[in-house]
């Protein structure tokens, strides 16, 4: 019996590759440079399983083409805004995506970011760097203490959950937190936490944390009206989906200094990034590496095979989302 042929969009950790080379008939992305359009289409018409990441833009168009002959598309990724679910459920496609595998991983590079711009290091290394450094004195670089401060989270789903266990057991922090799905009172409990609406959370945290999905309910959720709630002493960190915060509006904020800065791992129209973010000192700037370490992208991987050999076996894959 033939091998059933699937499509990767981008090189995977190598030890996921091999993994498919054995169980199908694969054809990796050896270049790793972005598919067009036309490419994904031509993929969806030739291949049994399409497999893109989440940077690749999968929208109607890709997916109504015709004489399709793919059933799945196993997305590498726990977002899934980068797919057109309606469009997907349209053509009948069944939509999978990586969950939880990377939970810790994004809440660690989450506090990564908030402690690095509470306490200015990006700031401090690069005066470094250019030999600017004149040595030590009282009031070089001063940032935020972050024991015992304030976050907010704006979704208060496993990441976020994973974050605040950080914060509030490892740095004393209160959490407030914002989310239409309110979770167990357990869940509250254990970070003595308070669910509040999303004005309390700007009005009231030190460090207000993006933790909700991308798309289009939370499309520049974070505008000019709100991130001037905020507080002048706070800091907006975002390591979940860029165009959630409207980007004018938070350079607007930081170059004006109506927030004392930002921690970002994401970006609206990413790889692309509005020049006016590398203007700004107070602002430090990720390269989307939230799952980037190597045990979670690998793990990643291995959940997109997990999902794939449960459809395959008609079975019901474990993280179908359509």
């Amino acid at each position: 019996m033939d091998k059933i042929k699937v499509l990767v969009t981008r090189r995977w950790p190598a030890e996921v590759e091999a993994v498919l080379k054995e169980k199908y008939d694969v054809t990796l992305n050896e270049s790793d440079k972005p598919m067009t359009k036309e490419e994904m289409q031509k993929a969806l018409q030739e291949y049994d399983c399409f497999c893109p990441t989440v940077t690749d833009n999968v929208n109607s168009e890709v997916l109504s083409v015709e004489n399709k002959r793919a059933k799945i598309v196993a997305s590498f990724g726990v977002g899934f805004n980068h797919i057109d679910l309606d469009a997907a459920k349209k053509e009948g496609l069944v939509v999978t995506n990586t969950p939880e595998v990377l939970t810790d991983c994004t809440a660690d590079l989450a506090m990564s970011l908030l402690l690095s711009a509470a306490r200015r290091t990006g700031e401090g290394e690069r005066e470094l760097r250019a030999g600017k450094w004149s040595g030590w004195r009282p009031t070089h670089l001063r940032g935020m203490r972050v024991t015992g401060k304030t976050l907010g989270c704006i979704g208060f789903g496993r990441i976020a959950q994973a974050t605040a266990d950080r914060a509030h057991f490892g740095f004393g922090m209160k959490v407030i937190f914002s989310d239409p799905y309110k979770p167990s009172d357990e869940v509250i409990k254990k970070y003595d936490a308070q669910h509040v609406s999303i004005e309390e959370v700007l009005k009231n945290s030190d460090f207000v944390s993006i933790h909700c999905p991308g798309g289009e309910s939370t499309y520049h959720l974070l505008n000019d009206e709100r991130i001037g709630m905020m507080k002048e002493t706070a800091y907006l960190i975002n390591s979940a989906r860029g165009d959630v915060i409207d980007n004018d509006a938070l350079i607007n904020a930081l170059k004006n200094k109506k927030i004392a800065g930002a921690g970002l791992d994401v970006f609206e129209g990413e790889p692309e990034l509005n020049p006016a973010f590398l203007e700004l000192e107070n602002v430090v700037l990720l390269p989307h590496l939230g799952s980037a370490s190597i045990e979670t992208r690998i793990d990643m991987g291995m959940r997109v095979l997990q999902n794939m050999e449960a459809f395959y076996n008609n079975q019901e894959p474990g993280d179908r989302v359509v």
